[in-house]
């Protein structure tokens, strides 16, 4: 199965269903029990957050606050690239990183070409107004030598004759300097014609910029939540799987409280980076340090008409909006940690009655029953005919084209494999032959374990390289008693720090056809990144995360020594 998920020769999840044709006849497990690990808890906590995906997508709702944030940042260009990066890491936190790409990246060229044309008309009208100044400065220094002349050798009885021979000439001049200042605007001076391609080559380069900066933001913005990306919900997955006796130790808002620093710690340093590749440390060019040009005004105002045209939040946008907002919210406090959450207080008494899994479904159930429109009040249409009930928010037609049912079974696939290393004794045996590790620092391990990752998942899709290595890492992890977390969450999430080629994640993919990129622009950006991530990583789970999970003790649920 690693094989074929690493060489894709047949799907992956054709790949994923191999344990239910292979485990049964080699006498490993009974099919039923291979069977149901394809739907567990953590694959209805996917159904649940990617419906709601499509919710937001569908209504319009993520395009509204992506231009609302980039109303908020303005248009300078190391603000703006801030903000489409902010922007695009908050959208994929919820939706998916492909969706949030491709909406974002035509925004951010529609609003750099628009800055790019207002710089090219400003300059030619500069040029257009220095060319008339000259033209016309040489021209009266003319006529008024001219019109001495003229005055010395008419007489009194032909004045108002030539006062209109005079106007006639005038004219006839400022005729002439218009043709003069038009065809010097025509006939570009080689000055103009360097001043272009600079302006061409400075915009070609931030387009890159930006593009790069978007579809690296939504995948680091996706490790921020549990259902941000695939591997995270894996990684919880697994977690429940190997160690049933683990007390829900991760859930979303521990996974939260550890991941959105980590997050944001990398997004500012993707920022800086990025800033200085491709636009410099120059603050009063990426800054504007307080200027107001009209290129800053012009492209404003198209961000601002991008929002005009999606009018006023409707009902049924607002309904997502609050729906959404509660699911967060019901996340976030069903298990706090510091304090009993709701669910501890309400149901999970004695047993874990309700996961977010349980809340996901809840509400994403809410989008195929509330209506789109409001209803109205006598029941009847305008023309007194009996008014059609409005449509739900949501169609199962909508869900069925827009869900990814390969990652469904891709998930399942990776629960059988691990739950099939463990009863055949694989994982044992994996484990006790990697006990000389013992002798290398945690932290160390770490460190070569997500260099690895990263340098995997970018020739494989990050499902297929958490799927594979979580299960080897977990093993590691109780053969030379470190907590199993140390090594598994810093490597789910080193496992999206796919920024290197244009294969390694879709949103890539997306990026490099929308910029112009070569693969070496993307290749030398995202070799920094990829280094800079897994620094990021390793601080974070040696800090934090210490803190959050006791990561320097082994825990007595990781004491798992089940053999065949």
């Amino acid at each position: 199965m690693a094989l074929y998920w690493c060489t894709e020769c047949i799907p992956l999840s054709v790949t994923a269903l191999l344990p239910v044709i292979l485990f049964p006849m080699m006498g490993i497990m009974e099919s039923s029990e291979v069977c149901i690990q394809y739907l567990k808890d953590s694959n209805m906590l996917f159904i649940g957050g990617l419906v709601v995906a499509i919710a937001v997508e569908q209504w319009n709702l993520h395009k509204r606050i992506a231009i609302f944030v980039l109303l908020i940042v303005g248009v300078k260009p190391a603000l703006l690239m801030m903000g489409f990066m902010s922007t695009t890491a908050f959208l994929s936190m919820w939706i998916s990183n492909s969706a949030s790409t491709a909406m974002m990246l035509p925004i951010a060229g529609a609003v750099l070409q628009q800055l790019c044309e207002t710089e090219a008309n400003a300059e030619e009208r500069e040029y257009s107004l220095t060319a008339a100044k000259d033209g016309q400065e040489n021209q009266a220094f003319e006529m008024g030598d001219t019109k001495e002349n003229h005055k010395k050798e008419l007489k009194p009885k032909d004045s108002s004759i030539n006062m209109d021979a005079h106007k006639d000439d005038d004219s006839k001049d400022m005729k002439e300097i218009k043709e003069n200042v038009i065809s010097k605007v025509c006939d570009r001076s080689p000055e103009a014609e360097q001043r272009r391609l600079q302006r061409e080559q400075k915009y070609a380069e931030l387009k890159k910029g930006m593009s790069l900066s978007v579809c690296y933001s939504a995948c680091i913005g996706g490790t921020a939540t549990l259902t941000g990306t695939t591997p995270n919900v894996i990684m919880k997955g697994q977690i429940d799987e190997l160690f049933p006796d683990n007390g829900g130790v991760i859930n979303f808002a521990s996974w939260f409280g550890f991941a959105f620093p980590t997050m944001l710690l990398m997004l500012a340093l993707s920022w800086l980076w990025l800033q200085f590749m491709f636009l410099g440390f120059n603050l009063k060019k990426s800054f504007g340090c307080g200027t107001k040009r009209d290129a800053d005004r012009e492209a404003y105002q198209v961000i601002k008409d991008e929002y005009k045209k999606l009018g006023r939040m409707g009902f049924a946008e607002g309904c997502v909006l609050v729906i959404f907002t509660l699911l967060v919210l019901l996340w976030f406090t069903r298990e706090p940690g510091f304090i009993p959450g709701w669910a501890t207080v309400l149901f999970n008494k004695d047993k874990t009655y309700v996961t977010d899994g349980t809340v996901a479904i809840f509400m994403s159930a809410l989008f195929f029953c509330i209506p789109s429109k409001l209803p109205g009040c006598c029941g009847k249409s305008s023309d007194g005919a009996p008014a059609k009930a409005p449509s739900a928010l949501l169609s199962w037609d909508i869900v069925h084209q827009k869900f990814p049912w390969n990652v469904l079974l891709l998930l399942g696939g990776g629960y059988a494999l691990a739950h099939g290393s463990e009863k055949s004794g694989l994982s044992l045996w994996l484990g006790e032959s990697l006990i000389p590790l013992q002798s290398i620092p945690p932290y160390a391990i770490t460190i070569l374990m997500t260099l690895l990752v990263a340098a995997f998942t970018e020739c494989s899709s990050n499902t297929a390289t958490t799927t594979l290595f979580l299960p080897i890492l977990a093993s590691m992890a109780t053969a030379i008693k470190i907590h199993p977390l140390y090594v598994m969450l810093p490597c789910t999430i080193a496992a999206s720090l796919a920024f290197m080629l244009p294969v390694a994640t879709p949103p890539n993919a997306i990026a490099f056809s929308f910029g112009n990129l070569k693969v070496i622009d993307m290749a030398k950006a995202g070799f920094v990144l990829n280094i800079l991530g897994v620094l990021t990583i390793n601080l974070a789970i040696n800090t934090w995360g210490v803190a959050m999970f006791q990561l320097d003790t082994f825990p007595s649920w990781a004491n798992v020594t089940k053999g065949p």
